[in-house]
């Protein structure tokens, strides 16, 4: 299990972009499991939509993509502090289920499946109350920075 401080050692995001709050469970080259907890204080609520908030779908699909960074970060036993950073540079298959609200805990699953020169591919899914919200594979490049 990973606590916010410990999240933010392997995430160079900060406000108003970190978008994983606690890593559950991980297992280095197989699976993450994290979740964000969703606030009617976030700022993406002022404009989507200010009668019906709703958690954008892009933003669903970076929290995974954050999380599938740390399942990355763990897996290799580097941080952005070593001067490496990863980055989201392809989505497939990606489906959205169900809305998320306020109140909601977004839960994220990412697993590792192939690794090729320094891009990874991850299978991803986020679930709100055990229902399944969106899906997708992701494909995450590492970067010297």
């Amino acid at each position: 299990m990973m606590d916010i401080h410990e999240v933010r050692e392997y995430l160079p995001h900060r406000y108003p972009f970190l978008l994983v709050d606690r890593v559950v469970s991980v297992e280095p080259g197989k699976r993450i499991e994290a979740y964000k907890n969703v606030s009617i204080n976030e700022p993406f609520f002022n404009g989507h939509f200010p009668q019906e908030p709703i958690m954008p779908g892009v933003l669903i699909i970076e929290a995974l993509a954050q999380a599938s960074g740390i399942l990355g970060f763990v897996t290799e036993n580097k941080r952005p502090a070593d001067g490496f950073i990863y980055l989201l540079v392809g989505t497939d298959k990606a489906r959205f289920k169900r809305q998320v609200v306020p109140g909601d805990r977004l839960m994220l699953h990412s697993e590792w499946l192939t690794h090729r020169r320094n891009i990874a591919k991850f299978s991803c899914h986020a679930e709100v109350d055990g229902k399944l919200v969106a899906a997708c594979d992701l494909l995450v490049a590492e970067q010297r920075v």
